[in-house]
């Protein structure tokens, strides 16, 4: 049966709107849990309210989703009230009190299961598909509930949106605003409670936690927004709903639930790898750049230092050339790698090969290598400088994680580091000779221009 032919099936058409809102509105209350640090809440909400459900038959006699809602409602708060309990009165820290509450309401929920399937109703109720979900079990009822708590839930998130980004980012200035950052912190694990509630049915209480987290941390890669990231979980919480459902259609006994998850997996894996920002790839690409970046700039340095080593020593009489091997035991790396760093910065037009020199494969500055050569010693230098002495320089406003320091000085606080760097007698020489750099000129920010 093709695509088209399953879209006929008014079965599947409950089944896929069912899973699409699921996803939907799973997915952008995971936003608010994945950032407040709750990841596990969903968890252990989803697992408590397995008694609360069974309770509710019990009670009830019949299976209907209002009362499954109302007793997994009241499971999961009393669970969240247990969990902030042993927070608060006791050295459990929060991860450790989640596990105890997630294990202990989830025995109890297996045990009432267990005593309903022997029951005269047990059989009956089919409530053991909770545990890992039936989504093909899903009419048009249950359709039409979760339209109105998925559009409720989604409703209440966008008018509370300011709010809830307050409380996720910093609770602390909305508490100083005003704003009851409690009542707001209980009124989203009540949503995300209702949100687990509503995908018992189709993705069971073992997998729906996935479903809250996964679209949340797949969207996260892919903005810095909050209200982008929303927008896209909710996106990859529907497509995997849709996915998970037509590929379940595919193979006989193929349960839509855990396809579901799978799919969403899917979507995080290939998040993990191809985001063009925080993907796997594109860190390994950077990282590669940045080796390769160091290496050329300590061969430069290394080929400066040599230079200006030799004039030191011969003023008059300024060496033209030097090997890979005396720049790879300058520098400290491998002649391979002083080899291949050489022919990119040939390739940049900053070293060439020394045409007076008698070996064959010594090298040399162009004019522009020279002088970019310079700048990198004199900026290393004056890193040096400032670390050596970083207490006399505390009142600067220094930014350690950016590479250049001579544009982040001002011309005063420059030339006294300058001053600095004389006394040590580090102050880079090799622009003072006139056969190599005598038509450049130093300039008032300490670089050559």
């Amino acid at each position: 049966m093709n695509v088209w032919q399953l879209l006929q099936d008014p079965n599947t058409q409950w089944v896929l709107a069912g899973c699409i809102l699921l996803g939907v509105s799973s997915g952008v209350l995971g936003c608010f849990a994945f950032l407040r640090g709750r990841s596990l809440m969903g968890d252990a909400l989803a697992h408590a309210a397995l008694p609360g459900v069974c309770l509710a038959y019990i009670v009830s006699g019949s299976k209907s989703i209002g009362l499954f809602l109302i007793g997994a409602a009241i499971a999961g708060l009393i669970a969240s009230y247990c969990i902030a309990m042993i927070t608060k009165h006791s050295r459990i820290k929060e991860d450790s009190a989640l596990a105890i509450v997630l294990s202990v309401f989830f025995g109890f929920g297996i045990v009432l299961l267990t005593y309903i399937q022997h029951s005269n109703q047990g059989n009956q109720s089919g409530l053991d598909k909770f545990l890992f979900g039936q989504a093909a079990s899903l009419v048009g009822d249950d359709v039409v509930a979760m339209i109105v708590v998925s559009a409720t839930l989604l409703l209440l998130t966008t008018l509370l949106f300011k709010e809830f980004k307050l409380l996720v980012f910093d609770s602390g200035f909305g508490r100083g605003l005003g704003y009851p950052m409690e009542l707001l912190d209980g009124l989203l694990m009540l949503l995300l409670l209702v949100s687990v509630v509503i995908g018992l049915q189709a993705v069971g209480v073992v997998l729906v936690a996935a479903m809250l987290i996964a679209p949340a941390v797949t969207a996260r890669y892919w903005t810095e927004k909050l209200g982008i990231m929303v927008v896209l979980s909710g996106c990859f919480g529907a497509l995997s709903g849709v996915l998970g459902t037509l590929f379940s259609t595919q193979a006989e006994n193929l349960p839509t639930g855990p396809v579901i998850v799978l799919a969403a997996t899917c979507f995080f894996l290939f998040s993990l790898v191809f985001s063009p920002s925080r993907g796997i790839l594109f860190r390994f690409i950077s990282f590669l750049k940045l080796r390769q970046k160091v290496l050329q700039d300590d061969v430069l340095q290394a080929l400066y230092e040599r230079m200006e080593s030799d004039h030191a020593q011969m003023p008059y009489q300024l060496r033209r050339g030097y090997t890979v091997e005396s720049l790879a035991a300058k520098s400290g790396k491998r002649a391979a790698s002083v080899q291949q760093a050489l022919s990119a910065l040939h390739r940049l037009g900053l070293v060439e090969p020394a045409a007076s020199s008698p070996t064959a494969d010594s090298w040399t500055f162009t004019s522009a290598g020279l002088k970019a050569a310079y700048e990198l010693v004199l900026n290393r230098r004056l890193w040096d400088v400032y670390l050596m002495n970083e207490h006399h320089y505390q009142s600067l406003s220094i930014d350690l994680n950016q590479e250049a320091l001579t544009t982040q000085l001002s011309p005063s606080d420059l030339e006294e580091m300058l001053h600095h760097l004389e006394s040590y007698n580090l102050t880079p020489k090799l622009t003072e000779n006139n056969m190599y750099a005598g038509q450049l000129q130093t300039s008032k920010q300490g670089g050559i221009s």
